[in-house]
C-alpha cells in the first residue's frame, strides 16, 4: 500500500486541490513537517489558519512544529479519521467477551454501512 498525502485548501471559491506526494518510504515526521510548511508558503502563511490531519502521531507532532512557528495556525483532526476509529474500536468489540453487550447496542451501524 503507497502512502500518498493530500494537500488541499479551502477558499472562497471552494475546495481547492494543491497537491498530492507519495510518502513511502520516508521519514514521516520530518518529511511532512517539511512538506506541510511548504505548503504553506506556496500559499502564504497568512493565509491558512488551520491544518486538518488524520490522528497518526507523525501527523500530530509536524502539525506541532507548524503550529509552533506560525501562532495564528492551529491543528484539528480529521472527524472522518476518528469515526473510522471508533467504528474499528466498535467492530473489534464483537471479538472480545467482554465486550460482547457494546457490540450488540451498536451492531446496527454496520448494518446501515453496507447498504452505502
Amino acid at each position: 500500500m503507497r502512502s500518498l498525502i493530500n494537500f488541499m485548501a479551502i477558499t472562497k471559491s471552494g475546495p481547492m486541490f494543491l497537491n498530492s506526494i507519495n510518502a513511502d518510504g520516508e521519514v514521516k515526521n520530518c518529511y511532512i513537517t517539511k512538506k506541510l510548511e511548504d505548503c504553506i508558503k506556496e500559499v502564504g502563511a497568512q493565509n491558512v489558519i488551520q491544518i486538518i490531519t488524520d490522528n497518526a502521531s507523525a501527523c500530530k507532532a509536524a502539525s506541532a512544529i507548524v503550529e509552533s512557528k506560525n501562532s495564528h495556525i492551529f491543528w484539528t483532526l480529521c472527524a472522518v479519521h476518528t469515526l473510522n476509529l471508533t467504528l474499528k474500536n466498535i467492530f473489534m468489540a464483537k471479538k472480545m467477551e467482554a465486550n460482547v453487550a457494546a457490540y450488540a447496542q451498536c451492531s446496527w451501524i454496520m448494518g446501515s454501512l453496507m447498504m452505502l
